[in-house]
């Protein structure tokens, strides 16, 4: 299945360009999303977490980052994983793109996610899925800006070490996103406020 999501970064395309390219200075942004190795500047294996409705889904794999284009300012992550319950595995590939928006920043995401298995039955409500992929984009964007309001943000593990595969210095998982709590979200925003 193919989804397409954007969010604005409040840095213009030449400064937020460097900090997306920055993985493992980014992951703790991503919900649910654990680094668990940094092979290089480029190869990453990790763990995210995701709920679907009433399943819990951890995978396991490796992201790569590639096709990076600094003068357009657009890459290709690639990612494989198998969850943690042998229940199947996903492989997604997605093309991101920095462009300028009202003296900032918009990031463009077009995503290509493949399931097989049983985690294929839990996603064959596209409409969730998507709501679920929308979500994450969502809480990743409020995490980056957060952490880009930050006074001094802490140097990522790859400035921080010389060895890219020390796992000690890999920043920590952030909260996973439930699939279940998009609906409830959606239904309480249009709630009006006491």
């Amino acid at each position: 299945m193919e989804f397409d999501n954007s969010f604005e970064v409040p840095l213009p395309p030449d400064r937020a360009w460097p900090i997306l390219l920055d993985v493992a200075g980014i992951a703790p942004c991503m919900p649910g999303a654990e680094l668990t190795e940094i092979t290089d500047a480029r190869n990453y294996k990790g763990k995210i977490s995701v709920r679907l409705g009433p399943v819990s889904l951890a995978f396991a794999g490796k992201v790569q980052l590639d096709d990076v284009d600094d003068e357009s300012r657009s890459a290709r992550v690639t990612a494989q994983g198998s969850d943690a319950k042998g229940r199947g595995s996903a492989n997604a590939a997605a093309t991101f793109k920095v462009e300028p928006k009202d003296g900032g920043s918009i990031v463009l995401i077009h995503t290509d996610l493949m399931l097989s298995g049983a985690v294929a039955q839990y996603g064959r409500g596209v409409g969730m899925i998507q709501a679920t992929a929308a979500q994450i984009i969502g809480q990743f964007a409020a995490n980056l800006r957060a952490r880009l309001a930050q006074p001094s943000p802490p140097a990522s593990s790859t400035a921080a070490s010389s060895e890219p595969d020390t796992v000690g210095a890999l920043p920590p998982a952030a909260k996973p996103i439930s699939g279940l709590s998009v609906m409830t979200r959606a239904l309480l925003g249009r709630r009006p406020k006491p």
